[in-house]
């Protein structure tokens, strides 16, 4: 997967998934446009890291929330590269896990914003410079096929949202661009360090054909695939990445 010469923007690229997202794209040669709304510490230092090793990336915050601080971050992207050949949107979250008869009109909007606004926002402005040829990659989640884990259900309708957004803006935008996303299932990251229970995450472990948790790099090394031309004839998929934990 040679991406020499090609622009990649990831957001939410600070951390975990993300962040492997952006080392794996600047290891094909890529250059890299991260994003990130906290994490200052992993953005910058894989910009160090990057352009240490002779590539090109640049780091940027923003609220993918927030439609003028999307506009900001891809204007900065065309600044300084020219085009937009790859957008891989991890921005996302459960936020908090909350019952539905718990669940107040702000939690709901604030998860549909951050997971399906966001990638919306991404997409809208991306596509005015986008080349034949380009690549858009989603993070949905299994969640989005299974309803999610107690008190997820917001959290798995946006995720399923964006399972069927990425279906829609597949024949929307082809043939010039594909449109893809992965469903991860249980990943070693702090999704799940905060919001899901050290036995849960034994237990999936042991019963995943497998036997273990994913990786970051388990989901970035698909991510990058699928942004490339070696996915040429793969558009509208939301594939899963569970260890075998759930076939669909």
């Amino acid at each position: 997967m040679d991406l020499k010469g090609k622009t990649a923007i990831v957001t939410g690229g600070g951390r975990d998934i993300g962040r492997a997202c952006v080392m794996e794209l600047a290891a094909r040669g890529a250059n890299v446009v991260i994003n990130y709304f906290a994490s200052s510490e992993g953005a910058d230092s894989a910009v160090a890291e990057i352009t240490a090793a002779g590539g090109q990336a640049i780091a940027l915050q923003g609220d993918m929330t927030k439609e003028a601080e999307v506009k900001a971050l891809v204007a900065k992207t065309v600044e300084t590269f020219g085009q937009v050949d790859t957008l891989i949107h991890v921005t996302g979250g459960i936020i908090a896990r909350v019952p539905v008869s718990e669940m107040t009109l702000d939690h709901w909007q604030a998860v549909m914003d951050v997971n399906l606004t966001s990638f919306v926002l991404a997409v809208r402005e991306c596509l005015p410079h986008m080349p034949e040829g380009s690549s858009i990659v989603g993070l949905a989640s299994q969640a989005g096929r299974d309803g999610g884990g107690p008190g997820a259900a917001a959290y798995g309708a946006s995720k399923g949202a964006l399972m069927t957004l990425t279906r829609g803006l597949a024949k929307e935008l082809g043939p010039k661009i594909r449109v893809n996303s992965l469903c991860p299932g249980m990943i070693d990251t702090d999704f799940h360090n905060i919001f899901t229970k050290p036995e849960v995450r034994t237990h999936v472990a042991n019963v995943t054909p497998l036997k273990r948790e994913g990786t970051s790099e388990d989901v970035a090394k698909l991510a990058v695939f699928l942004a490339s031309d070696d996915a040429a004839f793969l558009t509208g998929t939301n594939v899963d990445i569970n260890g075998g934990m759930l076939f669909s």
